[in-house]
């Protein structure tokens, strides 16, 4: 027969783990629809600078862009940096597994061509999982805020540009994730540097404001515009991955919290069963022993 004593403590302790995983939910959701807004509100910007290095490669010959560090192209690719975006914490389902699944199909992709490989890692997780890895580990950023803010993208940017304007790496990528919507999210490498400009704006056939680019467009592509671009891809995929993880978190806690609930019930049901099961046992005794003593 079933120790009653123990199923009981069985519950209560699903019970308290409900009531964790519920409020992990509840917060998990407040914060998930703030880095929505801020994914979405971020999205124009980053148009924005896109739509204007378009009209700059529209109006300049690319003979004027060749001395810019950015958008040097080295003659051969020896070495990559992977900038892994993950979370500082757990108990988001598959997120980090998925993100590392991809990284470690790259690393191998890479290798594989002749190769080096470099990590970039961002997050705890991230800085866990690969510390075992024969792979170098360029720099760690850990314990960054739930929402991300331009600083952390600045220093992130800054790192990678040096890297690369120093020749210590010939290319960079970011792999982390697109924020779909609150069910889904999907893994995506970004080709980071060199930066490859996009393709030229066409020109309208009506009249349009005439840009100048004081002092010069070399000097103001390289002081601001690059800059500002590669901070902000930064800052996007940073934005971008945030949300998918408080979304994904947000899923698994309410996964987490169905399940509790429905341990709770069948839980119930066995102890309902057993205890009618020890009230039936002891009538019977009772009824044996009157008749016992009948006799």
């Amino acid at each position: 027969m079933a120790n009653l004593k123990a199923i009981r403590q069985r519950i209560k302790s699903v019970q308290s783990t409900q009531k964790i995983t519920r409020a992990m939910r509840l917060v998990a959701a407040a914060k998930v629809r703030r880095a929505q807004m801020r994914v979405q509100a971020a999205r124009p910007f980053t148009q924005a600078v896109v739509r204007v290095l378009r009209e700059v490669v529209a109006e300049v010959s690319p003979v004027d862009l060749q001395g810019l560090p950015l958008l040097h192209k080295h003659a051969q690719i020896k070495k990559v940096a992977l900038i892994v975006l993950s979370s500082d914490r757990g108990l988001c389902g598959g997120y980090n597994t998925t993100v590392f699944r991809e990284v470690i199909n790259r690393i191998t992709e890479l290798q594989s061509q002749g190769k080096e490989v470099g990590l970039i890692l961002v997050g705890l997780k991230a800085a866990s999982f690969f510390r075992s890895f024969k792979v170098e580990k360029l720099k760690s950023y850990t314990l960054l805020p739930a929402i991300p803010t331009v600083e952390e993208a600045k220093l992130i940017a800054g790192y990678a540009a040096d890297l690369y304007t120093e020749g210590k790496v010939d290319a960079v990528e970011i792999i982390g994730t697109d924020f779909i919507s609150l069910l889904r999210s999907q893994v995506v490498i970004t080709k980071y540097l060199p930066v490859e400009l996009p393709e030229a704006m066409d020109r309208p056939t009506t009249l349009s404001p005439l840009r100048l680019f004081e002092p010069s467009i070399n000097e103001v592509m390289e002081d601001e515009l690059l800059p500002k671009y590669v901070e902000n891809v930064v800052f996007q995929a940073l934005l971008e991955a945030a949300a998918s993880e408080l979304a994904a978190r947000m899923n698994a806690m309410t996964n987490a919290s169905n399940n509790a609930r429905d341990l709770i019930s069948s839980l119930t049901l066995v102890y309902n069963k057993a205890r009618q099961a020890a009230i039936t046992q002891e009538l019977l005794e009772i009824v044996g022993g009157a008749e016992a003593l009948k006799g």
